[in-house]
Order: structure tokens, then sequence, then C-alpha cells
């Protein structure tokens, strides 16, 4: 069973008081034009940005075109309302009666493909701040909202945070048309659904929900779209406000959504009966529900040859162990285990360490905590010295530590091939995870020796069998073990053989499109 958290204040976050500036009983447009343009500018008091263009529509009414600058392309707003209805010899002919104004301006002179009405205050007033165009005519108590959003924005490029040396280079914006439109170019279908919300008192985010109809598990989409629609915030600027609101466990340190900015991944998602989340301001998608092995998954794995796929999933695997295990392994055989090294690298270890004034433990804690300051500097620092910083730093503050006699070299060795280790991680989210839990293991290990470290390790182990993501199995296909899944975890088998997708969360079979 999916734990529910409706109705158990998880999920509200209100920060001030919420004030509507509409009062109830006058949400309708008036057919003044006065009286409306009053009302609007009510409602945008104080909003410079906001345009209040009145002009005359040939000599049958007044109109006033309302805007937010910046939000809307200017261009086609001059070519395809202002021009032509400024300009054009309106007649009878053309408007046979004042109260079919609003019906002949959308069906023959409002350029736009998007186009609507309204009547309501509150919803021109949502649709002004997405990006539309309201147009309201004297005598009329309807408005036209017309979609022409534009303005500055970033165009598509190639992946900034996961780079891949074979598949497609686009990635996702800040744009959500933008984003959706990338999800279509690959999935060419109409049962490719996309549901819009609008979340945040304030800031009223818009997001998508898409899932492909027929493979999407329905109890994961109904429970998803619940707890998105019981989120009670007043902000709400990035897809992780939304993993972090509806996740089913919010202290576990693994991640229960996939977080990439590649539109590839997120079809692949979708083709497997996940569901995607896409937020409006962020480039990066999430998606549910994912599994363990997932996270060690690149897109090389699918379009690559089976063989180098394989061996790099073997390599990938025995690297994140190394990021979880090599500091600890070494403070507890160094501390407790002496007689489980070999005698050379012993002898080694131990000319290395003699003149070094503290113990193991300490050794180990003061590396990775440099390691993980200067990762972080080279992180936040700009993009052309941040690289410079996080390599030099290392080797310049390793070598300097080494001949002050602070810490031994093979600590410097050890620490080292942890970080790269950690690299090699595909998620940068799950790689967090390796991080964090590598320094209880290591002061398990300076207490308990390896009896800490697995102990340790069987605490990580239980928490993953009982970690579920949107009631999928953490651990899934190895816990519980399903044979069929299991062509697709560890190893990956030929592209030809994998024509079933995953039983816990979708709904059909690739190939025949049966059960």
């Amino acid at each position: 069973m999916i734990r529910r958290l409706l109705g158990k204040g998880k999920v509200k976050n209100v920060f001030v008081e919420r004030q509507n500036p509409i009062p109830e009983g006058e949400d309708k447009l008036s057919s003044s034009l006065e009286e409306t343009t009053g009302k609007l500018k009510e409602i945008f008091n104080g909003c410079s940005d906001v345009v209040f263009r009145a002009f005359s529509i040939g000599d049958v009414a007044d109109a006033l075109l309302v805007y937010i600058e910046g939000l809307v392309d200017a261009k086609q707003l001059e070519e395809t309302i202002l021009n032509p209805l400024m300009t054009s010899d309106y007649s009878l002919p053309s408007i046979p009666a004042k109260a079919d104004i609003i019906r002949v301006l959308e069906k023959r002179w409002i350029a736009i493909g998007q186009v609507k009405r309204a009547s309501s205050l509150r919803q021109i007033e949502l649709e002004i701040l997405k990006g539309f165009v309201i147009l309201c005519v004297d005598g009329q108590s309807e408005s036209i909202l017309a979609n022409v959003a534009g303005g500055n924005v970033r165009s598509v490029e190639q992946p900034s945070t996961e780079n891949t040396v074979r598949g497609p280079r686009d990635s996702f914006t800040e744009i959500l048309n933008t984003n959706t439109s990338l999800i279509r170019r690959k999935i060419r279908s109409s049962r490719l659904k996309i549901d819009g919300m609008t979340v945040g008192d304030i800031t009223r985010t818009s997001i998508a929900i898409a899932y492909i109809n027929g493979l999407v598990n329905e109890r994961v989409l109904r429970e998803i779209k619940a707890r998105i629609q019981s989120i009670h915030t007043d902000e709400l600027l990035e897809s992780g406000n939304i993993e972090q609101f509806i996740e089913e466990k919010p202290f576990s340190p693994f991640p229960q959504f996939l977080a990439t900015e590649r539109p590839d991944y997120v079809v692949s998602a979708l083709l497997q009966g996940q569901v995607a989340i896409l937020t409006d301001g962020s480039p990066f998608v999430i998606s549910a529900p994912m599994t363990f092995w997932g996270f060690l998954q690149a897109g090389e794995d699918y379009y690559e040859r089976v063989v180098y796929a394989n061996l790099i999933r073997m390599i990938r695997l025995l690297f994140s162990m190394i990021a979880l295990l090599l500091p600890s392994l070494y403070v507890a055989l160094t501390t407790f285990h002496q007689q489980m090294i070999p005698t050379n690298l012993l002898l080694s270890i131990a000319a290395a360490r003699e003149g070094v004034p503290f113990p193991a433990l300490v050794e180990a804690l003061i590396m990775e905590i440099t390691f993980e300051g200067l990762r972080e500097a080279g992180v936040r620092l700009p993009k052309q010295v941040g690289q410079a910083v996080s390599i030099v730093g290392g080797l310049v503050v390793g070598q300097a530590a080494v001949q002050a006699g602070i810490v031994s070299a093979p600590m410097v060795i050890v620490v080292s091939l942890t970080g790269i280790a950690s690299f090699t991680i595909p998620r940068y989210n799950f790689s967090l995870a390796f991080r964090i839990l590598r320094f209880p293991l290591i002061i398990l290990a300076g207490i308990f020796g390896l009896y800490g470290v697995s102990v340790g390790l069987l605490v990580i182990l239980v928490h993953l069998c009982e970690l579920k993501s949107f009631g999928v199995p953490y651990l899934f296909p190895m816990a519980p073990v399903n044979l069929k899944g299991l062509k697709d975890a560890l190893f990956r088998a030929p592209i030809w053989t994998l024509y079933l997708r995953p039983q816990s969360v979708g709904q059909r079979s690739k190939g025949s499109g049966k059960d």
C-alpha cells in the first residue's frame, strides 16, 4: 500500500496570510470598459511592468490590451493584434452587430493559434501572469485571451550536468512549453498525456504531469496528482520543491525521484510507465517511481553495444562500492585488523604514518571534509576557475599536508580514489547519498572496526529493503526477486530481448502490447 501524506500536515508551507484582491461577487467582467480598466489597475496596482494599451477598433468600439512587458513577444503582438485591429477598415458587413464583436474578432481578426475567451477576473489575472494578452472591448462582458508569450528566454542547449559520449545533445530549458515540446518531438503519440496544474498561492507556478495512457500505473498516477493538489505553499520555484513535498521518505539519504535535464531520459522513463513532473522555471524534470538500479544507469548503457554497456556497468558498480566503503575499510584495517594487511604493505603504511600525530579515524575525517570542501568550492566558483581550484587545491593541500606530517600519503591516496569513484555515479542526487553515508561508516570503523562497518552496511541494506518509491520496492527486481526484471538491473541483456516493461511500474509489454 502507498502511504498517503494527505491530511498529515506534511505538505503545508504557508508563509504569509493570503489576501484575495478580488472581493466575492465582483469576479465577473463588466461590460463597461472604464469599469474593467479600473478593476484591472486595482489588481495590478504597483506593477510598473503591466502595460495598459487603449486603442479603437476603427469606428466600432474602444478596446484595451493588457499584458506584462517582458513576458510577451512584442513583435508578434504588433503584427497579429494591434496592426490588424487598428489599421483595417471595419464596416457593418464585417461586424454586423455590436454584440458579435468578440466572436468576430476571435474568428476573423486575431491571427494567433491559441485564443480563448474569459469572463472571470481571477482567470484573466492568472493568464496575464502566464504571458497571455487580454483584449477587452467596450460593451462586452467577455474578453479574449491570446497566447503571445515570448520575451528573452534561454535557447535549447547541451546538458550542463549530464554529459554523454553518445546520444541526443538537447536539454530542457526554464520554459514549460519548450520542455513539453521536446518530449512531444520524441513521442509522437496521442497516448502521451500532459495535465497542467498551478501550485503556489503567490508564485502560481505552472507544472505539467506527463504520462503515457495505457502504460502508466493508474494508482501511482492518482497518488502523485493527489499529493501535488494537496500542496499548500506560497512559493514553488523549482522541481526540487515538489520532490520534497511529495516524497515518501523525506529523511532518507536516497532519492526517490529521478531529476534530469535530458529529454531522452524522461522519454525512456515515460515509456517504462513512469510519471514525469515538469515545472515552469526549472530545467530539471523529475520522474517516479524509481529504483536503486535505475540511478546507476546512464544513457550510453542503451545507445552502445551490449558488451561495452555491461563492462561500464560493472566498473560503475565497483567504483560505487569504493566510494562508499574504501575510507572506512582503510580506517578499520589500520586501526584494528592489521593482521589482514600483507606484511610489505603494512610496513609501508606504518612508515608513512610514523610522524602523523592523529589516529586513522581523525586523519580520514580531516581529509574527507577537506576534499568535500574543495569540491563544493569548485562548484560555487565561476566555471573558468572552478575546476582549476578543485584540482590544484587538492594537489597542493594534499602534498602540503603530507610534507607537514599532518596526514599520511596512503590516506591521501585513499581519499583521492574515493573522490574519483564518486564521480562515476551518473546521478548527482544519488551520489550525494554515498557521500553522506561515508562519514557514519568511517566513524563506526574507527570505533568498532570491521564489525562497525558490517553493522552500518546491514542498517543501510535494511533501509533499502524497506524503502519504496510510490509503492515500488526500491531494490526491485533484486528484492523482491523478479527474473524478467533482472535483464536490465546489474547487467543489460541484448536490447532485442528487452520487450517487457518493469512489472511493478508499467502496464504492458513493449512488443505485443499484452499484459
